[in-house]
């Protein structure tokens, strides 16, 4: 990694801090303001209403730590850092932000995304087009390593959005078959990570050919100097929004995957597994509230016992099925991400994703109280050909190894 930082020397915090300090205390006053507000729900934000449809249908249900907070802002139209770790949702953070603000009528290029990699600048794509589903939004991704021609059509087709990498988005600039008279709004996703692969010099010549009237959002796990250096240089009185890593653990828990090919052999892996389950008491996840009916349904027409609860149920209800559950008299529980965070139980001792959640951050809140008061624990991930990605994607995230389900699953509780 030598020759990131400047001569290839080591990393000095000390300088760093320093550095720091002077940037934020330039011109005599705070370069950022903090931006605090809490939107517990995505109702209460604001949005438009098609928008939301998006947002539920993608199966997000209440929003993260950092969505709870930077949606908001970058709707205003205020220039953004938005500081998490990978994983934590800020990809649906800016998309929401963008989509909130497009205007539809107009099909031209209003948004750009720039990402350090092909497969997040098409990942990116992929969310931005199921969150905007409702809106008729159309997104485009101009990345490296595809026909320069296909890319020159679509984007002279007209789109709302361009979501690409620096190099082929700039080439697209150059050769003016992107336009950038239109583009209202800037990102930068994963900027640590694209400076850190040398493409500063691209960003910045990207930014002289954009209108000077822009708004910036720039996403980043870490803030190095070369990142402050360009929030510093294009953007105007950001707000930051800063989350911290969450203090739960996921020590001392056994996590497992089994592999189901397709979606539709879930339900009899599941089935098989009833037994096993019912020995315990266990927590089933799956990622929305219509799932949460039709799995419950499935498992009951199959005489098996089990509780269900999400979010449509009023809050009695939900509180009386939770003690039931509480109280062991019925020991399987059928949920949804968004009362992940409030069972609390102390006798879970197993918990299935039945559907692995949609970000790597939700796995924690999922799986991270088994472990708590220094019990044992056992998590079974069920994944299909479709998961792969964000089962790696969540052993890169939390540092573990995720091994497949040996026979004896029972020995294990």
């Amino acid at each position: 990694m030598a020759g990131l930082t400047p001569e290839g020397s080591a990393f000095d915090s000390r300088q760093f801090d320093a550095k720091m300090s002077e940037l934020l205390s330039a011109d005599g006053e705070d370069f950022f303001t903090s931006y605090d507000e809490v939107y517990e729900s995505f109702d209460a934000m604001g949005l438009q209403e098609n928008l939301l449809r998006g947002i539920y249908a993608y199966g997000f249900e209440k929003p993260s730590a950092i969505q709870q907070r930077g949606i908001v802002p970058f709707c205003k139209g205020l220039d953004v850092i938005q500081q998490a770790q990978s994983g934590t949702g800020k990809t649906a953070t800016f998309c929401s932000g963008i989509l909130q603000q497009l205007d539809y009528g107009l099909v031209d290029c209003q948004a750009l995304v720039l990402a350090p990699t092909r497969e997040l600048a098409q990942q990116i794509e992929k969310v931005m087009r199921a969150l905007g589903d409702y809106l008729g939004v159309k997104v485009h991704a101009c990345v490296g390593g595809t026909s320069v021609r296909e890319d020159q059509r679509i984007l002279s087709s007209g789109v709302h959005v361009v979501v690409g990498t620096p190099g082929r988005v700039f080439d697209m600039l150059r050769r003016q078959s992107l336009r950038p008279d239109h583009i209202k709004i800037f990102v930068l996703d994963e900027a640590d990570e694209m400076l850190s692969r040398g493409f500063k010099d691209q960003i910045y010549d990207i930014f002289q050919l954009l209108p000077s009237k822009i708004q910036v959002g720039v996403f980043s796990a870490t803030m190095p100097p070369e990142a402050l250096e360009i929030t510093r240089k294009f953007m105007n009185k950001p707000v930051r929004i800063l989350v911290k890593r969450d203090e739960l653990t996921l020590e001392g828990i056994k996590q497992f995957y089994v592999n189901v090919d397709k979606e539709e052999w879930k339900l009899e892996t599941l089935c098989d597994l009833y037994e096993t389950l019912a020995i315990t008491q266990s927590v089933i996840f799956v990622n929305t509230r219509r799932k949460v009916d039709w799995l419950t349904d499935k498992m009951r027409s199959r005489d098996h016992t089990v509780s269900a609860t999400h979010g449509d149920m009023d809050q009695n209800t939900r509180d009386i099925i939770m003690r039931e559950f509480r109280s062991g008299s019925s020991r399987v529980l059928i949920t949804t991400d968004l009362l992940a965070r409030g069972i609390d139980v102390q006798q879970v001792s197993l918990v299935i994703n039945f559907d692995l959640p949609t970000q790597p951050e939700n796995y924690l809140h999922r799986i991270g109280r088994g472990g708590r008061f220094g019990r044992k624990g056992v998590a079974i991930n069920f994944v299909t050909k479709d998961d792969e990605r964000m089962l790696s994607d969540i052993q890169r995230f939390y540092n573990v190894v995720i091994e497949e389900l040996p026979a004896n699953v029972a020995d294990l509780l």
